[in-house]
């Protein structure tokens, strides 16, 4: 099984204004590409897990990247590193997806400290890419955990995730 993913973000704007004898346009433009190819060092990628998840009301869940979710071809996935995350809150939800770091066996270098996080409301998504040979290390026990919650405790709430990463 050979892994080759391309991540993409980017953003386009123009703004005009029209003062007096003149009009403006300031366009702004900014993105970055990331080109995985198979393998375990910088810009390489060997283990993906990609998912559309539901959490009941007031529900959550400790995603373990160690071993315990499998990769779409229904294999194992065992990250040493994760090299990106994407998360993305369903429109339709009522509730907010809270994405942090538990308080004990949370992964490392993606959110500074335990319990930190952030609260994507409906139609929302956190983004989160260090494209190098290291990315954030994978502990199996003290350091493999990724904590998704509802926010809310009416109605569930559904999001997609894809994590990208390498094995060793």
């Amino acid at each position: 099984m050979a892994l080759e993913a391309t991540v993409k973000a980017s953003i386009s704007a123009s703004l005009t204004s029209a003062p007096d004898l003149t009009s403006l346009v300031a366009k702004i433009a900014a993105g970055k590409s990331v080109a995985f190819t198979d393998g375990v060092g910088a810009g390489q990628a060997n283990v993906i897990f990609a998912d559309t998840r539901t959490l009941a009301a007031s529900a959550n869940e400790s995603l373990d990247f160690s071993g315990s979710l499998t990769q779409p071809n229904g294999s194992a996935a065992v990250f040493a590193r994760i090299k990106y995350i994407y998360v993305e809150a369903a429109t339709g939800n009522t509730n907010n997806v809270n994405v942090s770091m538990p308080a004990s066996n949370g992964v490392p270098g993606i959110f500074l400290a335990a319990s930190d996080g952030v609260s994507l409301k409906p139609g929302g998504n956190f983004e989160w890419l260090c494209p190098d040979a290291t990315g954030a290390v994978v502990t199996a026990s003290t350091g493999d955990l990724i904590n998704i919650a509802n926010s809310g405790g009416t109605t569930g709430v559904t999001y997609n995730i894809v994590v990208i990463g390498a094995a060793t």
